[in-house]
């Protein structure tokens, strides 16, 4: 996977996302020890985002409960960033291209 470090970016800001936000998301990942990784894909990832782009992310958290995972939303949507952010659970994924891409592309942005 490609390294968490920004490139070519404002101190401030990795991805288009402010460094605060980032930060925030982290801290909700973290409230689930089932949470191993976060693994940012997409646009954002590659590099060819828009300001209004969403946040794709792929978790990898085999033993994380459907009722943590809808806990887990929300507790994102309640930190009401201006993202619609995409969450996917890697072990749910049966598309080899999608786990292709991640593999090729992926950013792992949350690391317990």
């Amino acid at each position: 996977m490609a390294s968490p470090e920004p490139r070519n970016m404002a101190k401030s800001e990795a991805y288009g996302i402010p460094v605060q936000a980032w930060g925030r998301l982290k801290a909700a990942f973290g409230k689930y020890s089932a949470v191993h990784a976060a693994t940012l894909y997409g646009s954002r990832a590659k590099g060819n985002y828009r300001h209004n782009s969403d946040i794709d992310l792929m978790l990898t958290a085999p033993t994380l409960s459907w009722s943590e995972f809808n806990q887990l939303e929300q507790d994102i949507d309640d930190l009401l960033l201006p993202w619609k952010i995409d969450l996917t659970l890697r072990h749910q994924v049966e598309n080899p291209d999608l786990l292709e891409h991640v593999d090729r592309v992926g950013i792992t942005i949350y690391d317990a």
